[in-house]
């Protein structure tokens, strides 16, 4: 469910449920940081706080827990907290904490939580469509994964390295597409 709110500079943006993160530093084990935000897709109890926390535990920076603002900025679609959540993040078991957060950056990455979901050994190259209230802003590319085993963080922190440094032969993006971030 999506809900149209107004960013600071006037312009529209779209309220979807995900998680979102700068992925930073962790990616430094993969050769290289990350300025970029990941979206952490999925419903209620689905694992996105929980992946969140692990990739903030290795270097990640919140933008934002549960909800995030997407808006086009540039031509790109891009992610802020919207302000009531801003530096909030719910940690189950423990409650919801203050933290350091960043305040927006552009979508190189969408991952959707699934426990469910069989995950392809080398999935085939998708994106995340954008809601349409955004207009025809091209989405980042999207993979599938399983929330609570202990890799996803780095496998999400290996992808978005392979997207800055161009360095996929299969799988997430095709290598003829080039660099997307």
């Amino acid at each position: 469910m999506s809900t149209d709110l107004a960013r600071r500079e006037g312009s529209a943006a779209v309220l979807v449920h995900a998680t979102s993160l700068i992925l930073g530093r962790a990616c430094e084990p993969f050769g290289t940081t990350v300025d970029g935000a990941v979206l952490l897709l999925g419903g209620s109890g689905s694992g996105k706080s929980d992946v969140a926390l692990r990739l903030i535990a290795i270097g990640a920076q919140l933008l934002s827990d549960d909800q995030t603002a997407l808006f086009v900025d540039s031509g790109r679609l891009s992610a802020q907290a919207p302000p009531s959540l801003y530096g909030r993040m719910e940690i189950r078991g423990v409650g919801i904490v203050t933290m350091q957060a960043a305040r927006s950056a552009p979508v190189m990455l969408a991952v959707i939580l699934d426990r469910a979901t069989g995950i392809p050994r080398l999935p085939d190259p998708l994106r995340y469509t954008p809601p349409e209230a955004l207009g025809a802003v091209q989405g980042p590319p999207l993979l599938y994964l399983s929330p609570f085993e202990a890799s996803t963080p780095a496998k999400i922190a290996a992808a978005a390295a392979g997207l800055v440094q161009s360095t996929f032969v299969a799988g997430l993006v095709s290598p003829s597409s080039g660099p997307f971030f």
